[in-house]
């Protein structure tokens, strides 16, 4: 297994150089923002199947030195590509290179064919196609919104219940969406939204559409069945805490209480999750659903799930969204897991069988670094918040995967855009169909993600913008955590480490 992620490692550095080498100087930049990342965690793991530990001083400083130098490559590449556009052009003076970039209609109105090369700039505002699902005076509006110093409008497409406006962007995006939006509420005041997107050419139109088909806010049936969902997962994140304890409360109901702090410890790492979403969603004013739980008698939970019911105004506020939840239920269960491992030498109260601690490389050298040799064995005692923490990661991890709409399909929606995030969705349900041979855990969790969780996000009102360099790390650390959470230690490696017998 450690391998296969070191050849599909180098197999993306190896491919992400080829592509980047014909953009000069930015493009290798850019490279080496994925090599600085990946550097740390390939070594890591290189040492680790030597058999070599790192203490947690030198793991901490190789992140900082890596993020760090990421930052710098990342500031260094923004002042390049300011430089090259700069030298190519400003951004609100027209030339007839860039009014004849505009696309020509097509059956699919989001895809571009080339225009005549010897054709002619418009040399009036843009007409409609064919009678568009709005009113004249309104779709007369919604043209004069446009200009030369923010979006060059060269085409009218009628489109769903409103237009797609074919152009050249001539500004800053967000500044230029901003902008745009603020006319369009003076002229139409709650009536439209505007989307600034990329058509399948990564071309930069803009969609008009009523606000009646904004995200409808969730009936008291979904409210009903959210709240069915929560009390089972209760239920079965105290079926789990027993099964820890090594008897079935379901058969044995009058030990509920011995179950019960386990239980709730799961339920706590759930909530943490969910709170960290509400939050972050309020900052940006978009309304979540109620929390959708997936109870899961092998874990307690297969984790919580939102739908949003209102529109994202950016990429960045759909990374924070979903990265948010991960990151507090994540760091709430890392501090119970270190906590349980600080006091299980003094409360040895749970029989923890060792393959437990070998079903995770992360876990497995926490628990090296502080139990040291007393794992030595087949089954060790542990403080019940070690078996919280550990699973209460795993949840974690699960919602990592970068699969659909789960936290992390989100983010990597948001930082790589939708083409990426559907690749990426397909490559993760491949893959958690090898893997449920062995585990059907992922037999379950792969028939979750395509049943109700393999859609992508609809696009925010600005999707040009990414999201910054500082978000962009953190959704790959993410990623990589995600990864040492849920891959196992190798016997053999696992005995060289001294972990188990």
């Amino acid at each position: 297994m450690t391998g296969l992620l070191f050849l599909a490692a180098f197999i993306i550095l190896g491919v992400g150089y080829q592509r980047a080498r014909p953009m000069g100087k930015i493009g290798v930049l850019a490279w080496l923002q994925s090599l600085v990342l990946m550097g740390p965690w390939l070594l890591m793991f290189g040492l680790l199947s030597l058999g070599i530990t790192l203490n947690l001083a030198s793991v901490l400083l190789m992140v900082v030195l890596s993020v760090s130098l990421y930052i710098i490559l990342g500031r260094r590449l923004r002042s390049l590509a300011n430089q090259d556009s700069q030298q190519i052009r400003p951004p609100n003076t027209p030339d007839r290179s860039s009014t004849e970039s505009a696309a020509a209609p097509s059956p699919d109105p989001l895809i571009a064919n080339s225009k005549d090369p010897d054709s002619k700039p418009p040399e009036v505002p843009p007409t409609t196609i064919a009678p568009p699902p709005i009113s004249a005076d309104d779709l007369k509006s919604i043209q004069g919104i446009f200009g030369i110093d923010t979006f060059f409008a060269t085409e009218t497409i009628p489109y769903q219940d409103g237009v797609i406006i074919q152009g050249n962007l001539r500004g800053d995006a967000p500044t230029v969406h901003s902008e745009l939006t603020q006319q369009l509420e003076s002229r139409l005041p709650e009536q439209y939204r505007l989307f600034l997107v990329e058509n399948t050419d990564e071309k930069p139109i803009v969609i008009v559409l009523p606000r009646r088909n904004d995200p409808k806010v969730g009936g008291w049936t979904q409210k009903l069945f959210a709240t069915i969902l929560s009390l089972a997962t209760i239920g079965s994140c105290l079926i789990t805490g027993a099964f820890l304890l090594s008897f079935n409360l379901v058969e044995q109901p009058e030990r509920l209480s011995e179950a019960l702090p386990i239980g709730l410890g799961l339920v706590g790492v759930l909530v943490a999750h969910e709170v960290g979403h509400q939050i972050s969603a309020q900052r940006y004013q978009v309304r979540l659903s109620w929390p959708f739980p997936f109870p899961a008698l092998q874990i307690g939970s297969f984790g919580v799930f939102n739908r949003f019911e209102s529109l994202l105004p950016n990429r960045q506020s759909l990374f924070d969204i979903a990265f948010s939840g991960p990151a507090a239920g994540g760091l709430f269960s890392l501090t119970l897991l270190i906590l349980g491992l600080i006091l299980s030498p003094s409360s040895p109260i749970l029989p923890l069988d060792i393959s437990f601690l070998r079903g995770s490389i992360l876990v497995g050298m926490l628990a090296r670094l502080f139990l040291g040799d007393t794992l030595q064995v087949s089954s060790v005692l542990v403080h019940p918040l070690v078996g919280v923490g550990w699973i209460g990661l795993v949840i974690t991890a699960l919602n990592l995967m970068p699969a659909g709409s789960l936290d992390g399909g989100r983010i990597i929606q948001a930082i790589y855009g939708r083409k990426i995030a559907r690749l990426s969705t397909w490559i993760t349900l491949v893959v958690l169909a090898l893997i449920a041979i062995a585990n059907p855990i992922a037999l379950y969790w792969a028939i979750i993600i395509l049943l109700l969780q393999r859609d992508l996000e609809r696009p925010s009102l600005n999707e040009l913008t990414e999201p910054d360099d500082t978000r962009a790390a953190l959704g790959l650390a993410a990623l990589f955590i995600m990864v040492a959470i849920l891959m196992p230690l190798s016997p053999s490696l696992a005995t060289r480490i001294g972990i188990g017998t």
